[in-house]
């Protein structure tokens, strides 16, 4: 990458034209400095690590000189704090739930482009679930789960042969069914691309009832 500080002298003495348009725009704050190495369309989703630091703009909306650096920048690294953290019940899912989720998107990403390689993915949210289940006859407060779901947001970056770093934004959704049954149980995931979290909860309370059914194109 270069000698960075020298660059960021370069940069000071000759202001480039964009850099002082953002920083008139930003009076009092700051401007990012982002590696475009690290990200695909600038105007898409910016991993944190992705940031080498800001530029601090004086309320005079100039530069002040001062560079402030990301202690964190470098190759982004997968996120998978608000799924791990959840206190929802995921015993379902696998022992490593975060683990079972990567495995699963990098096959969706391979079978769509073969030699697709997930480089790192981030939950942006907090997931949604769906449990389903039945009660004991006999002890109507046991409850046992029939059936199961989760949706998640993520950003991802993804290459493949011949073809650019991509940074992917979407909702990944896992449905299981026939919990009770272990021989019996059935899985099917779905990754849907440009779409919000409140629209996949929907399509997950629908979905979980197709699972077993003969999988519809762009599934799994």
């Amino acid at each position: 990458m270069g000698d960075i500080s020298a660059e960021r002298r370069r940069i000071l003495e000759s202001p480039p034209p964009e850099l002082v348009a953002q920083a008139a725009e930003n009076p009092g704050g700051s401007v990012a400095v982002i590696d475009p190495e690290f990200i695909g369309d600038p105007n898409g989703y910016v991993p944190g690590e992705a940031v080498q630091g800001v530029w601090v703009v004086g309320e005079d909306g100039k530069l002040t000189g001062e560079f402030v650096e990301n202690p964190n920048y470098g190759p982004p690294k997968d996120d998978f704090a608000k799924l791990t953290d959840s206190q929802h019940w995921l015993g379902w899912l696998a022992e490593r739930p975060d683990v079972a989720v990567r495995d699963s998107i990098a096959r969706i990403l391979d079978g769509q482009v073969p030699g697709a390689v997930l480089e790192w993915i981030k939950v942006l949210d907090d997931p949604r679930y769906f449990t389903g289940g039945r009660r004991d006859p006999e002890d109507p407060q046991r409850v046992t789960v029939t059936r199961a779901g989760i949706a998640l947001r993520f950003a991802l970056s993804v290459t493949s042969p011949g073809h650019a770093r991509e940074v992917l934004q979407g909702v990944f959704t896992w449905a299981a069914v026939s919990l009770d049954q272990p021989r019996g149980r059935k899985d099917r995931v779905w990754l849907d691309l440009r779409v919000d979290l409140d629209w996949a909860e929907t399509q997950l309370r629908e979905r979980i009832y197709l699972v077993g059914q003969d999988p519809a194109p762009g599934s799994n």
